[in-house]
């Protein structure tokens, strides 16, 4: 059985026998310790096995294993998951920018609001980011509907005299 089958099978156990509030609450401590180191020493190198690195960082395999399916959308080459194993080799090349990205897309806002991240991004880039996220967020209808135009109900009635009142 693999490792993150094992995480995935921890997190549902976990979640029925003590509810959901403890495992984020839990897992959340566990991340944000991975994530402060992580961030602090940004330029180093991430490698080597899951079971050194999940040493390096204070935690067991299973838990580093849900981390690096968090951050997996975040690297630029992504993993398999499901092959990785405790004596499994890899390598994390962060793209921090898309990091950063997908903490607010999982308003993690206690990894996105560390004080480490002033180190690699400045106020201005964070805000533009911030910035791209909304953005992201934002439904714009491109298609406008004039008052004379047919309501778009499908009723056969102009707009103004249907949905547009």
């Amino acid at each position: 059985m693999g490792l993150y089958t094992n995480w995935t099978d921890y997190v549902v156990n976990y979640v029925k026998e003590n509810g959901e509030a403890a495992f984020w609450s839990e897992y959340s401590a566990i991340e944000k310790e991975i994530y402060t180191k992580i961030l602090a020493n940004h330029s180093a190198e991430i490698k080597g096995t899951v079971k050194a690195l999940a040493s390096e960082y204070n935690t067991d395999a299973i838990f580093f294993m849900g981390f690096l399916d968090g951050i997996n959308e975040s690297v630029e080459t992504t993993l398999d998951l499901e092959s990785i194993e405790e004596d499994s080799n890899i390598e994390l090349k962060i793209n921090f920018e898309n990091l950063y990205f997908n903490m607010l897309d999982a308003k993690a806002d206690y990894l996105y609001g560390l004080p480490q991240w002033e180190a690699i991004f400045s106020k201005e880039k964070r805000k533009e980011i911030q910035k791209q996220w909304r953005d992201s967020k934002m439904v714009v209808n491109e298609n406008k509907v004039g008052r004379n135009d047919s309501c778009p109900c499908g009723s056969g009635k102009k707009y103004k005299k249907c949905c547009g009142k």
